[in-house]
């Protein structure tokens, strides 16, 4: 029995000494004790069997999370009293317990300490992982970033290519005749101000070059006079040849390859318009004014920053006295902005609304007469609210016409700030001066002619005739005259004749007819679709003689007219001048033959100072109606108005 209890005692001091020693058995801490092990170790008895060498039996491992609790003495289990547990004393069995337990804590803090090295190997391994994977990424960053940026350089150059043979720079042109490379970058989110509002043209070098003696000279052979009350502004030299044009495609020049040089009024203007400067242009009719114009207008557009062009709205806007002039404009337009992507629309009365408003919902410029543009603007249909580019075609003529209030209407619904403003005239009276002094800033005035106070005068090329004779001579002499200008190599010479009324213009295209003349008609009572036909037929030759009223003598281009011949003579001399400017046109010699009769002896005087200023012959017959000139009165100040120029600033005197 002693020697059984022996052994049972020595079993369960084998299981507390397997439990020390247990977590000390794994590979990587082999032969490492903590120290609370070891004096746990001490204070434990040694058993029988140690001390006879023999090597206790061992537990088998268990799991790090799962540890099954040491186990007592069976005999202690079933609560008997062994004979070694009855030599223990009661503070024995307390350090014995204690032993155990400071036994449970090493061992779990050797664990813990385990589980924490195991996890910064694995730390120290995942942090290789993501250095690797770091750098696999931003290797790949770079190479997607110079894909990317190798199609956006494929994609800029197949833009350039489409602009090139659209005939776009590749870069911006600024109205100030500058690249974008040349000006400092606009601040990030601004928009930038109005192209037309900026200054500083840019004149090309091979311009500046040439001599002063030879800029003068071209000045005063045409007759050119520049008026600019700016005293900080430079001295813009004339465009004399088109090779002087920087940051012009070629494809916008096509119109001009017919022409060797610049006109007049195109070469003195377009240095100020593209410098962004209000122009007054004082010339006569047939001198290139449209173009003068409409080249700054395009380059204008095309300036614009991208954002700014794509807003809503015409950019520019062109009033015109007549619906035939308007469409004259648009026809002239649509060859240099077309090649530049921009769409134009004629907005005139007399024809439906309804594709007048389609094509204004993308139409970059309008060209319109003030009554129409009016009606659409009060109808919400036009918008010109970022029009910056204003012209006035024909100013005189459409203040003569009563439009006056119109114009002013169609002013205030452009921008009141930054915007380009563009009066051309063939005259100068006080009416004009008076309404570009409201709406023009340090306007440039430049006056084509050897007439610097912008008086009327006819073109010195038109050679004039002037017949006296009864009114029941005259459909006997128009026939003859008539048949001498038509014959042989003359059959399709074209011949513009004037009437005063429409009834009288319907009657003279149906005398010529019935006499076996190829004949149309331009006058009030025909439709606007009979009007444009007629007018298209004249223009091509295909009906040589066209009978109009005075609404057809106004700013018409219609190349090679021969003959001018004035059955009825107009109710002002002004009048009688434009109608026979509608030829000697682009340099061209011309003809003016004109009836005169009795009734129209008021007149005469106003005749004879034409003549006179154009330095024509001047018959006997003419001169006895007397060379009086009745002055025109001012509608609210009569005879007694001052004339003066307004666009012209007060000098200011300083007395000492």
């Amino acid at each position: 029995m002693g020697k059984r209890s022996r052994e049972e005692r020595a079993t369960a001091d084998d299981d507390v000494t397997a439990a020390t020693e247990a977590p000390t058995t794994k590979k990587s801490r082999k032969d490492k004790i903590s120290p609370d092990a070891a004096a746990g170790a001490q204070v434990a008895p040694i058993s029988e069997q140690e001390a006879d060498g023999i090597e206790p039996k061992k537990k088998s491992k268990k799991s790090k999370k799962e540890k099954k609790p040491i186990e007592e003495p069976e005999e202690e289990q079933n609560g008997v009293d062994s004979p070694s547990e009855e030599k223990l004393s009661k503070a024995e069995r307390k350090a014995l317990k204690k032993a155990k337990k400071e036994a449970r804590a090493a061992a779990d803090a050797s664990v813990d300490q385990e589980d924490n090295m195991d996890v910064e190997e694995e730390s120290n391994e995942d942090l290789k992982r993501l250095k690797l994977e770091k750098k696999a990424n931003i290797a790949a960053h770079k190479a997607d970033k110079a894909l990317k940026k190798a199609l956006k350089k494929e994609k800029k150059e197949k833009n350039a290519l489409k602009k090139e043979a659209r005939g776009i720079d590749e870069d911006p042109i600024e109205a100030n005749g500058t690249h974008d490379s040349q000006l400092a970058p606009p601040a990030e989110g601004a928009i930038p101000e109005p192209a037309a509002t900026t200054s500083g043209y840019e004149e090309h070098p091979q311009l500046t070059e040439l001599p002063a003696a030879e800029v003068e000279s071209f000045l005063a052979d045409n007759f050119i006079t520049v008026t600019d009350h700016r005293k900080d502004a430079p001295t813009f030299r004339p465009i004399v040849k088109f090779k002087y044009l920087q940051h012009i495609p070629k494809t916008w020049l096509a119109p001009f390859e017919r022409f060797e040089a610049p006109t007049p009024i195109q070469a003195a203007a377009w240095p100020a318009l593209f410098a962004g400067r209000d122009v007054i242009g004082v010339a006569e009719t047939g001198s290139g004014k449209t173009f003068a114009f409409g080249l700054p207008c395009i380059r204008h557009i095309m300036s614009l920053p991208t954002k700014e062009r794509k807003q809503k709205g015409a950019k520019a806007v062109m009033v015109s006295p007549t619906r035939e002039l308007a469409l004259q404009i648009h026809e002239e337009l649509v060859k240099i902005a077309q090649p530049a992507g921009l769409e134009v629309v004629c907005i005139y009365g007399g024809v439906p609304k309804d594709q007048q408003r389609e094509a204004l919902k993308t139409a970059s410029i309008i060209v319109a007469t003030p009554g129409r543009l009016n009606d659409l603007l009060s109808e919400e249909a036009a918008n010109i609210s970022n029009a910056h580019y204003l012209v006035l075609d024909e100013a005189d003529r459409m203040l003569d016409k009563g439009f006056e209030n119109d114009i002013r209407t169609i002013i205030g619904y452009t921008p009141s700030e930054g915007r380009q403003t563009l009066m051309f005239t063939a005259t100068w009276p006080a009416s004009v001066r008076e309404l570009a002094s409201t709406f023009m800033t340090d306007p440039v005035k430049i006056t084509i002619g050897d007439n610097p106070t912008g008086e009327l005068r006819a073109n010195t090329r038109i050679k004039q005739i002037v017949e006296v004779m009864d009114q029941q001579q005259k459909k006997y002499r128009m026939m003859e005259i008539l048949k001498q200008h038509t014959k042989g190599d003359k059959q399709d010479n074209r011949i513009l004749v004037f009437a005063l009324y429409k009834k009288e213009a319907t009657r003279i295209e149906n005398e010529i007819k019935a006499r076996g003349f190829r004949v149309g008609g331009i006058h009030g009572d025909l439709s606007q679709r009979d009007r444009i036909a007629s007018l298209e037929g004249f223009k091509t030759g295909k009906v040589p003689i066209l009978v109009a009223t005075d609404v057809a003598a106004r700013g018409l281009d219609i190349p090679a007219v021969k003959l001018v011949l004035n059955v009825t003579f107009p109710l002002t001399a002004e009048d009688y001048v434009h109608r026979i400017g509608r030829t000697g046109r682009a340099g061209q010699d011309g003809l003016a033959i004109t009836f005169f009769t009795e009734q129209e002896k008021a007149l005469s005087g106003a005749l004879i100072n034409v003549l006179k200023a154009a330095k024509q012959d001047i018959p006997d017959s003419l001169m006895k109606f007397g060379t009086t000139v009745k002055k025109k009165q001012h509608e609210a100040y009569g005879a007694f108005v001052k004339d003066i120029d307004p666009t012209v600033k007060a000098t200011k005197i300083v007395f000492d």
